[in-house]
């Protein structure tokens, strides 16, 4: 059973960092592409990152980078200089393909996986 669990949420002042995991089971991770995106109430699907299965990666926010770790079968994204706008709920998701290609972040992109979520708040 393919499962994606992502972790590591929480608040955080204007400024600060985070980093996100996203632990996957059921399937090799490094075989396919991954992504992170968000969703806030009210706003439209944002993708923000993406590692294709060669290791190349795309962000649309460079404040924000993601990893992988073959080992751990888990990918990371690291945010830095955190704004109020960041707020939102983080997913990490696959389409199972191998390349990230063209439209991997558009809000109409279909994932074939996604995980539960975490949450982001960013509030002084």
């Amino acid at each position: 059973q393919v499962q994606l669990v992502e972790s590591g949420g929480g608040l955080v002042q204007p400024g600060g960092s985070l980093r996100l995991s996203c632990a996957a089971s059921g399937f090799t991770l490094e075989d396919y592409a991954m992504v992170w995106f968000r969703q806030a109430p009210g706003r439209a699907r944002e993708g923000l990152s993406c590692i294709s299965r060669r290791g190349d990666t795309v962000n649309t926010n460079p404040r924000f980078t993601i990893s992988r770790d073959y080992a751990a079968n888990a990918v990371y994204l690291q945010m830095n200089n955190l704004k109020l706008e960041d707020s939102a709920a983080y997913y990490c998701a696959t389409a199972l393909r191998s390349r990230c290609g063209s439209t991997w972040s558009r809000e109409t992109y279909e994932y074939d996986y996604r995980g539960q979520g975490t949450q982001v708040t960013v509030s002084s």
